[in-house]
């Protein structure tokens, strides 16, 4: 390709310059770069089924943050990013016009039905204009090319086949280095960067961030390699990360690195890379395997995604398994507000609806409650985490509620979630639902998680009356009943506000089995 022509990076879910090929190959060959962001109004419509906001809050603070902090970074290197509001393949068949000398796209290539639809589009209008396209592939630890499978439609169905192919079969690409210029904008073109819109430009509200957040941090490359020297290097909490990665308050007890890996803020060959780093320099232990483990659940549900399409969002699942699922909209409202009157589920979808972030353990209790206890339709769930979460991955969101419903890619059939016992498992003391229910702050201890087993003057004490200040349980499931009368283990002062590992409660020895929740989990 000639080098007197100008290259348009098309940037979607890689908002970062550090192991970034749709640079380093513009950079190569092309004298001018031109990193381009659209503002897609189709991110912005309502979901498929259920027609909640499909850009909650939280997402979008965090996406305009990121947007922001890359342009900072480009200027620093003699570019800007230009930021454009539209459909993407209209916006580049715009600039290809008033620049009159692009010689080619480039974008990393996605797994969603949608974002291909957006990569098809832009395929014809550079066909119809003459202009190549080169497509790289940068989501996954693993490349999509490298997978010891001949091709993508052998995937393995179960998790654990698909890990133990990889680690033995696979190879990591090394990093690619952060560009320190990059090629500038076309001189003479007249080209606006464009103003970064605002939230209320969108026809969004802003958030207001709940000082109880288990994740207050901002978008951005820049925070997200930030968080990584704070929990890998800074505090060596990384080294505990297995023992911890269940806890529920705090920010430190897991890595937090999903919502800056859903947009692309951080790579994950970056994360790996620096995980051998510190096994080498310092430990290597179960904790360090576990974040690759996890990161592995990641690329698993991207690949799940790329061999199954739409199937990902049918209400049959990847089973094709007819359930008979309710559409029930006060049981669903219930669930989404927090007062189903089951203390641990309520606790975190207030946590959910008021900061974008849930724990791992949080989203699987209330997955399999919505699944499993309410019977409602799966996709009622799937698409208000949709909305909500801050980390939110369309592959690994829906992959992970049709493990929950039963449809998916859970070998074990019937897989449920015993709500009281799991509350006592991980919120011995209650402290978790306390900090997000305060109508429940006057029951002490374990007792907090089934307050209808307290006697009236128990509940008068604590100042709760049951469906005036704080809900019965709209549902009852039998085999609660097995732990409302033990007394917690672990019951005493707590010190779970703390947010070090040695405060954090180790994994139950009979705790159920884990399963990864989008990046979002432990992430």
């Amino acid at each position: 390709m000639s080098t007197s022509r100008t290259v348009i990076c098309l940037l979607r879910n890689d908002l970062r310059l550090h192991d970034n090929e749709v640079f380093h190959w513009a950079q190569r060959n092309a004298e001018h770069i031109v990193p381009l962001y659209c503002f897609d109004p189709g991110h912005y419509l309502g979901t498929a089924n259920y027609n909640l906001p499909r850009t909650g809050p939280f997402r979008l603070r965090f996406l305009l943050d990121s947007i922001q902090d890359l342009r900072t970074s480009l200027i620093q290197r003699g570019s800007t990013l230009v930021v454009r509001r539209g459909r993407p393949q209209e916006v580049v068949g715009d600039l290809i016009k008033q620049l009159g000398s692009v010689s080619a796209v480039a974008f990393h290539e996605e797994v969603v039905p949608e974002d291909q639809q957006v990569e098809r589009g832009v395929r014809d209008i550079c066909s119809q204009m003459k202009v190549k396209v080169h497509t790289c592939w940068g989501s996954t630890l693993y490349h999509r090319d490298d997978l010891p499978f001949n091709h993508l439609s052998r995937l393995p169905d179960v998790y654990t086949q698909f890990r133990k192919a990889v680690e033995t079969q696979g190879r990591v690409r090394p990093v690619l280095p952060t560009l320190d210029q990059l090629k500038p904008l076309p001189p003479g073109s007249g080209l606006d960067e464009g103003l970064i819109p605002s939230p209320e430009d969108l026809e969004q509200t802003d958030t207001v961030r709940d000082p109880r957040s288990a994740f207050p941090c901002s978008g951005g490359e820049t925070q997200a390699l930030a968080r990584l020297q704070h929990y890998f290097w800074d505090t060596d909490a990384v080294a505990t990360y297995k023992e911890t990665r269940n806890g529920l308050i705090g920010l430190d007890y897991s890595t937090k690195f999903s919502p800056w890996l859903a947009i692309g803020c951080i790579s994950p060959r970056y994360i790996y890379q620096q995980i051998k780093k510190y096994e080498s320099e310092r430990t290597a232990n179960q904790s360090t395997y576990w974040v690759v483990f996890e990161l592995l659940w990641r690329d698993y549900f991207k690949f799940v995604g790329a061999k199954y399409g739409d199937r990902l969002f049918d209400i049959k699942g990847l089973q094709d398994k007819s359930i008979p699922w309710k559409k029930d909209m006060n049981l669903f409202n219930a669930w989404k507000e927090g007062r189903t009157g089951v203390p641990f589920v309520d606790a975190n979808m207030r946590e959910l609806a008021l900061t974008g972030f849930m724990s791992n353990r949080g989203r699987q209790n209330v997955a399999s409650f919505l699944t499993k206890d309410l019977g409602l339709d799966w996709r009622m769930g799937a698409e208000w985490f949709h909305y909500l979460l801050v980390d939110h991955d369309v592959s690994s969101n829906y992959g992970n509620w049709l493990y929950s419903a039963g449809i998916g890619n859970d070998p074990r059939e019937n897989r449920k979630f015993n709500m009281i016992k799991q509350g006592l498992d991980y919120d011995n003391n209650g402290d978790y639902v306390r900090h997000w229910i305060p109508e429940l702050k006057g029951i002490r201890g374990g007792e907090v998680h089934a307050p209808w087993t307290l006697s009236s003057a128990s509940l008068s004490h604590a100042q709760v009356s049951l469906n005036d200040t704080y809900p019965s349980p709209i549902v009852m499931a039998p085999e609660w009943s097995r732990h409302t009368n033990k007394k917690p283990t672990g019951a005493g002062p707590s010190a779970r506000g703390k947010t070090g590992p040695s405060h954090t409660p180790k994994q139950h020895k009979d705790r159920g089995i884990d399963f990864y929740f989008s990046k979002s989990k432990n992430f």
